[in-house]
């Protein structure tokens, strides 16, 4: 449907939890539009949101700091619903003279809570319900004209509102998919409490963006950096759309990519109707990470390596230095190298590696939308389903799968191995009920014996997960048969590799990548 030119919107302030933009998501999910602000922002731009609601995030800080930054106290007058979550509580319940105390023991993951008083929040749910947990402080006496109205199975008080200020608050994460009911929490939020329409769509916004990116632009050269996968090429197809022939892609085969991998992507992009210009770089990508182990100085030379040879092909395609560099960053990219206020997980190569003297302007369309939106995106713009489902591929692509030294060699080894790991998950139908499944070659040898000889090879490891948005994500229960078939290959067919290994790990703890 054709939405209202302004659409309803719920604004959330980012106190630095990486479970931010799962909130947005999942308000989007409703077909509200959502706007994420950090928590620093002024009181004028938030008011010129226009927001029929505003959610408090959660934080890795406490409220208990001397130098806590506190809300605008206009915010606390009633005149907009208010949920704070998790942080978001404890820092409603210390701003209005409540009490926020360092809790005798933490409550971290799932937790029991049960409904102490009625609220238009939990409307739609039972009396008792599980949540996930994540904190140590805890609220211990409420504000003024507060009521509590749910409380976890330790005792602890899990939920307050104060109906007068149109405040409500959470201890737990509504927004994660380990909290029963979560989605119908948000939803009472939204719509009972905030009266939005659902009147938003992912269609909109792809119109909205072509226009912006066109009025943005202007009659600006764009180079775009494809790496051949999803998210770059959608970001390409929509900056196409706005801008035409002004629109130059490069595709930069920097040495580490997949087994036959750039004439796959390049066919590919030729049916897009994309100008591609592909440069080969193995030698001087390689060159430059020559002795490198470390995951962070990987990522952040591939990142000032490609920014270079982005600006070098531009000047040679006769650009001028103000050209704008198209990026297919998403927002988890984003979480993770620590833009805001959250901290460092893992720097992405087009986030944390740009250079600080990179000459080019910066385009990221989709910077803040996941990668299942983007997908959705896509589709709507016409892109094929089997593109579209291919599994996320990193940047700086193997070499933060090939873990210690970077050599041609090693890369090898990784590529076969991981080709013949995706071919029997195809075999077997498994591949698109899969979030993501690659083989990481590990700085480990180990001695084997093959054909009666000793041998002193390297150590492949698989993984496979399930996720949405790769915020979280949890390790796949694969077949023992196909497991079985995949190391039996590996190492009978890649010659150097004699020991196969299964990664069993979620994340969180573990990212999904290795590097």
């Amino acid at each position: 449907m054709k939405t209202d030119a302004r659409p309803d919107t719920i604004l959330i302030l980012d106190c630095g939890s990486q479970y931010t933009q799962l909130i947005a998501r999942k308000i989007r999910e409703q077909k509200v539009y959502s706007e994420i602000l950090p928590q620093t922002a002024s009181i004028e731009r938030i008011r010129a949101v226009g927001a029929k609601g505003i959610i408090l995030s959660g934080s890795p800080k406490t409220v208990l700091d001397e130098s806590v930054l506190l809300l605008p106290p206009e915010l606390l007058n009633g005149d907009v619903p208010l949920l704070g979550v998790c942080y978001g509580m404890q820092l409603l319940a210390h701003q209005l003279k409540g009490c926020v105390e360092h809790g005798e023991y933490a409550e971290y993951g799932r937790a029991r809570v049960e409904r102490t008083a009625h609220t238009a929040l939990f409307e739609r749910v039972p009396d008792a319900f599980e949540v996930w947990m994540s904190h140590w402080d805890c609220v211990t006496g409420l504000p003024e004209g507060a009521v509590m109205v749910a409380k976890s199975e330790s005792g602890m008080i899990a939920g307050f509102e104060i109906p007068d200020k149109r405040i409500w608050a959470l201890q737990f994460h509504p927004e994660v998919e380990d909290t029963q009911y979560g989605t119908e929490i948000l939803r009472a939020f939204i719509f009972d409490i905030c009266g939005c329409r659902p009147n938003w769509e992912l269609g909109d916004w792809v119109e909205q963006s072509v226009a912006g990116i066109r009025e943005r632009v202007g009659g600006g050269r764009v180079v775009c950096g494809l790496s051949g996968g999803v998210d770059s090429t959608v970001s390409a197809v929509i900056v196409s759309r706005a801008v035409g022939k002004q629109l130059h892609c490069i595709f930069v085969d920097h040495g580490m990519l997949r087994k036959d991998e750039a004439q796959q992507v390049l066919r590919q992009y030729e049916k897009l109707d994309l100008q591609v210009h592909c440069v080969e770089a193995q030698e001087r990508f390689l060159g430059a990470l020559s002795g490198v182990t470390d995951p962070e100085r990987k990522r952040k030379i591939i990142g000032e390596l490609f920014i270079r040879v982005f600006e070098e092909q531009a000047k040679a395609l006769g650009g001028a230095e103000d050209d704008w560099l198209l990026q297919g960053t998403i927002y988890p990219d984003v979480v993770e190298s620590g833009s805001g206020l959250g901290s460092v997980i893992k720097s992405h190569h087009n986030v944390g590696g740009l250079p600080e003297d990179m000459k080019m302007r910066l385009l990221e369309p989709l910077r803040e939308l996941f990668k299942d939106e983007v997908r959705q995106i896509g589709a709507l713009m016409g892109i094929e389903r089997s593109f579209l489902e291919r599994h996320p591929f990193p940047g700086p692509g193997l070499a933060v799968r090939c873990l210690g030294e970077l050599r041609a060699d090693r890369l090898d080894l990784l590529r076969e191995a991981d080709a013949i790991f995706i071919e029997e998950i195809r075999k077997a139908g498994l591949y698109a009920d899969i979030w993501q499944a690659f083989c990481v070659l590990l700085p480990v040898r180990s001695v084997g014996v093959q054909g009666d000889v000793r041998t002193y090879g390297e150590t492949a490891c698989l993984r496979a997960v399930h996720s949405r948005d790769a915020m979280t994500a949890d390790w796949v229960r694969l077949p023992y048969e196909l497991l079985d078939r995949v190391s039996r290959r590996i190492c009978n067919e890649v010659a150097g590799i004699n020991r196969v290994v299964l990664d069993v790990t979620a994340k969180p703890p573990a990212t999904i990548e290795w590097e």
